[in-house]
């Protein structure tokens, strides 16, 4: 029997390689001819990713995970964003991506013929390192596209908005979004003037050159997105393969299991559907006239709250961090005053906090991998977008699915202040509003959990994948 191999490459982002890796897992699960060997790119900068990867590699399954061998960093005088940063990072990993996939191939005591052999079926690499294909191409290896962000947010990058037109204009008309989208809606990836928005196209250019794309999506999710993609006849064909997710979580590696056994017990004295979660990703910070505003309208719009705080990062690359003190930057009485209805602590399991029956509303900077997770669980989403294509995700769940409630769709970082009165009405509204959207975002869950079935749309979209990879 023919075996397949298949190379995984992700941007060192908990964002970027969770969802791959769980990708790789499902690969092989689906199909045991199928192994996957994820190559891992070090920063020292983000131990929390370290902490992940050494947690998957020592569970054992048909996937194992490669360290790439270290590689001195950019010099800061090579860019201005943490994108161009981590696209020249993995861009001079290129050498040692060639040497592991050629350690892989067959030799000749393994030729493909052979009853036994294996054949290396694919490298797969994400958005923000198609500097990558050109080492599969020299070695004449399939080279995919694996997204790990929504089928509207690839349909985005394929049509950016000109560099004249964002100073002109104040909507934009691009094929995946039904409505036009506002100069707000737009990532800073694109509005920053510096070398994100260089790097970004460029990267966009290159996703055609793949042999298809897939992405953690469904067809039931994002409709009219993917019908854009599919009538895009430059494009290679796109495999919407979702919701894949981690639903475990950070449970199961993060090095804080105190402070995860605390949250868990907390929220089992809580009542059903009575807790908003305030949760802003692995990036995710808020500065402290920020917290003061967030403290002051939670204060008073009187429901239990779980509050995820943490502290801006001290550097560009770095990621946020835990506050040692939260009553440093809390209004003075806040913990005595809401210690009966809330708790205020630092990085959380979500995916298992989202599963929690006490759960009822979540107050999210909506970030893909949380969209559908929140989604899985039936939890309605109040959105706050910070970075990213988050204020994409925002819009594409308000004003596109009707998904979503919204505290607001521009609170960029460095952007506005979002003042109480804001924080205040979102998460009234998210708590008391709507039966009709619980009633689509629980009908949503359904769909997502039936995509992945025998019969599911996603089900079959990766059935059609394995066919493609080892026809």
């Amino acid at each position: 029997m023919t075996r397949y191999e298949v190379v995984f490459i992700a941007t060192p982002a908990l964002g970027n390689l969770v969802p791959l890796v769980q990708f790789a897992n499902l690969l092989t699960k689906h199909d045991p001819r199928f192994s996957a060997t994820v190559l891992t790119i070090f920063m020292p900068q983000r131990p929390r990713i370290n902490a992940y990867v050494q947690a998957r590699a020592s569970s054992s399954s048909n996937l194992r995970i490669l360290h790439l061998p270290t590689v001195d960093p950019p010099p800061p005088d090579q860019y201005q964003s943490a994108i161009a940063f981590l696209s020249l990072h993995i861009q001079n990993h290129k050498h040692h991506v060639k040497n592991a996939l050629l350690s892989l191939l067959p030799s000749d005591s393994n030729s493909t013929d052979s009853p036994n052999s294996v054949r290396l079926a694919a490298l797969f690499v994400d958005m923000f390192s198609t500097t990558l294909i050109d080492v599969a191409a020299e070695l004449a290896v399939p080279c995919y596209l694996y997204f790990a962000s929504p089928a509207s947010f690839l349909g985005f990058t394929l049509h950016l908005p000109r560099a004249d037109s964002l100073e002109s204009e104040s909507e934009f008309s691009i094929p995946c979004f039904e409505n036009p989208l506002p100069r707000s809606a737009l990532p800073n990836l694109v509005l920053d003037a510096n070398d994100a928005s260089s790097w970004f196209s460029y990267h966009a250019r290159r996703y055609r050159e793949t042999k298809g794309i897939v992405v953690n999506t469904l067809g039931e999710l994002e409709p009219h997105a993917l019908q854009s993609l599919h009538n895009d006849s430059l494009l290679p064909r796109v495999y919407p393969i979702g919701p894949v997710l981690d639903l475990a979580g950070s449970a199961q590696w993060d090095p804080n299991p105190v402070q995860y056994k605390r949250i868990m017990e907390w929220l089992d004295r809580q009542p059903a559907a009575s807790v908003v979660l305030l949760c802003f990703g692995s990036m995710g910070s808020m500065r402290a006239n920020q917290v003061e505003e967030i403290a002051i309208g939670l204060e008073r719009a009187g429901f239990r709250f779980l509050w995820v705080l943490r502290e801006p990062p001290k550097a560009q690359l770095e990621d946020p961090t835990d506050y040692l003190n939260e009553m440093d930057v809390l209004p003075d009485g806040f913990l005595k005053r809401t210690a009966g209805m809330g708790l205020v602590c630092g990085w959380v399991p979500q995916a298992k906090v989202l599963s929690h029956e006490a759960v009822g509303g979540f107050v999210s900077h909506c970030g893909w991998n949380s969209i559908l997770e929140s989604l899985w669980h039936g939890v309605v989403i109040a959105t706050w977008p910070v970075y990213a294509e988050q204020h994409l995700n925002a819009f594409q769940m308000i004003r596109e699915l009707g998904l979503a409630v919204e505290i607001s769709v521009d609170c960029r970082v460095g952007g506005d202040l979002v003042r109480a009165d804001a924080v205040e009405k979102g998460v009234r509204s998210l708590m008391e509003g709507s039966d009709e959207m619980r009633r689509k975002v629980k009908e949503m869950s359904e769909k997502c959990k039936s995509a992945l079935m025998e019969d599911g749309s996603s089900y079959q979209n990766l059935v059609s994948l394995v066919q493609e990879l080892t026809s």
